[in-house]
């Protein structure tokens, strides 16, 4: 696992590197203008289109799952910041129409169909689905909308915004007036759409190469499931204890239904994986009826929740519910890899009904090549219980 001085350089660096990508419009328009100074609003107005769109291009990237951009973050703060970034971006480009239409309202013919039927029909376009962006996304579930629209709508709109932004860029040109400069925006553009069309069609394609079919789906608690995989014609995707893949489930590996799901079998068997999964929404409360020979595609390993040469000798876990998943891989890896490092494993759950792996890690417990101590809090202990009760706090 990485230390906290490994995890703040990193991130620092990503983060400087971030600003730099999204303030690089601005210093790409000041060099070699010459052109007229238009007043402040009117400048200022232009700045923020520029940086809204810049910040537009690099959500593809915060959401195309490359290792070395996650790593240090992990997967649910990188969509956390895709969300915020989304909703600074919104203001941005809505804020640029507003300032510059407050600062010269004669551009408002720039939205007329009667001066330029297609140049109005793009801006207000822009204008539609960015706000649909963000509706949609703010309130997918009282609109009633499904996770396989969201998604599929989510990329075309933000693809088609950043295309529309491109072509006005270089059709306004105060600011990109050289042909190198409107190569290096073209350039950038179709880089950030290049990030889409890599994440959206070029990984299922090598997905779809390495088929998995569900062997067993077993009950492993209440509302928790096990699914365990086995590979179709190949040996398996590696992966390191406490990873996960996203798991698209049916015949093909573009369905745009894709979930992330932590490994909890040994890493040293990649052939046979399995995955135990929490009933928490719609597809997941449906897992218990998958069926064995049903196909599955994986997109992965991701994850730095990882156990390496460097760890101490003893390990703590403590751990609550479902997030037992990476340290169960962890321990069975462990376990076939005879690693001696101690563990101790520190594990609340809300009853015995609801504790998964309760005789899996009994047995671990009892292997002779696994060093490991459990000890089970429960917050709602039965009669005779002589374990720990109540809550895993600091004390």
């Amino acid at each position: 696992m990485k230390t906290k001085v490994t995890f703040i350089s990193s991130a620092a660096v990503w983060s400087v590197l971030f600003f730099i990508l999204v303030a690089a419009p601005l210093i790409l328009a000041t060099i070699g203008h010459d052109g007229e100074y238009r007043g402040f609003w009117i400048e200022f107005g232009v700045g923020l289109g520029f940086v809204g769109l810049a910040m537009m291009g690099l959500q593809f990237m915060l959401t195309a799952r490359y290792g070395k951009i996650g790593a240090p973050f992990g997967i649910d703060e990188l969509l956390q910041f895709h969300a915020q970034i989304g909703y600074i971006a919104y203001f941005f480009i809505i804020g640029h129409f507003t300032i510059l239409l407050i600062a010269n309202p004669a551009w408002i013919d720039w939205l007329s169909p009667a001066d330029n039927f297609f140049r109005a029909l793009a801006l207000v376009t822009v204008i539609i689905l960015l706000t649909a962006l963000i509706v949609f996304t703010k309130w997918i579930d009282k609109l009633g909308l499904s996770y396989e629209w969201w998604r599929a709508s989510h990329g075309v709109f933000a693809f088609v915004i950043l295309f529309i932004g491109l072509v006005h860029t270089l059709q306004v040109a105060h600011y990109v007036t050289e042909f190198w400069q409107q190569a290096v925006w073209t350039g950038m553009t179709v880089g950030a759409m290049a990030f889409l069309v890599h994440t959206r069609v070029w990984r299922p394609y090598q997905s779809s190469k390495r088929p998995y079919r569900v062997l067993s789906v077993k009950k492993e608690a209440e509302e928790t499931w096990s699914v365990e995989l086995e590979a179709d014609g190949h040996n398996g995707i590696p992966f390191t204890a406490g990873q996960f893949a996203w798991v698209t489930f049916g015949e093909n590996a573009w369905k745009l239904r894709q979930h992330p799901f932590t490994f909890s079998s040994s890493a040293a068997n990649p052939r046979v994986i399995r995955f135990t999964i929490k009933e928490l929404g719609d597809f997941t409360s449906e897992i218990g009826n998958l069926k064995p020979g049903t196909k599955a595609f994986l997109e992965g390993p991701y994850g730095n929740f990882i156990l390496d040469s460097s760890s101490s000798k003893h390990n703590f876990f403590i751990i609550g519910g479902i997030g037992i998943t990476p340290v169960i891989s962890i321990l069975e890896t462990k376990k076939d890899l005879e690693d001696p490092r101690k563990s101790t494993l520190i594990y609340g759950t809300p009853d015995l009904d609801q504790t998964p792996f309760m005789d899996e890690l009994k047995a671990l417990s009892a292997h002779p090549e696994v060093d490991l101590r459990v000890i089970h809090v429960l917050e709602e202990a039965p009669e005779g219980w002589d374990g720990e009760t109540g809550l895993i706090t600091d004390e």
